[in-house]
């Protein structure tokens, strides 16, 4: 069976910090490219990071530049993202997300169930 978990959400007040991790089973986790994508109400869900599928190259949102990392530990088939400095904006539902590439493209093949980040006073 095929799973991707999120945990580490939570509740948190502005400039607070959070790390979400997504761990995976059921799959060879180096074959696939790990991103962080977040959904808030009444919004598309949109890329927050991305990373490589072994951890040489990252990617982020421009609204998450200088605030949040993403990282990936292939031994332990996770991979976190660490959230620093949060604002009211990042509130949202994170989900995990390992797309893996066909004929030279990299399509989605699986979605975790996501963890709920409320950044609030």
């Amino acid at each position: 069976q095929v799973q991707f978990v999120e945990s580490g959400g939570g509740l948190v007040q502005p400039g607070g910090s959070l790390r979400l991790s997504c761990a995976a089973s059921g799959v060879t986790f180096s074959s696939y490219r790990m991103s962080w994508y977040r959904q808030a109400p009444g919004k598309e869900r949109e890329l927050v990071a991305a990373i490589n599928r072994f951890g040489t190259f990252t990617n982020y949102a421009d609204s998450v530049k200088g605030r949040f990392t993403i990282s990936r530990d292939n031994a332990k088939s996770t991979v976190d993202l660490r959230m620093n400095s949060l604002e009211p904006e990042d509130t949202a539902v994170y989900y995990c997300n390992a797309a893996g590439s066909v004929a030279g493209l990299f399509t989605t093949k699986y979605w975790g169930q996501g963890t709920q980040v409320t950044v609030s006073s």
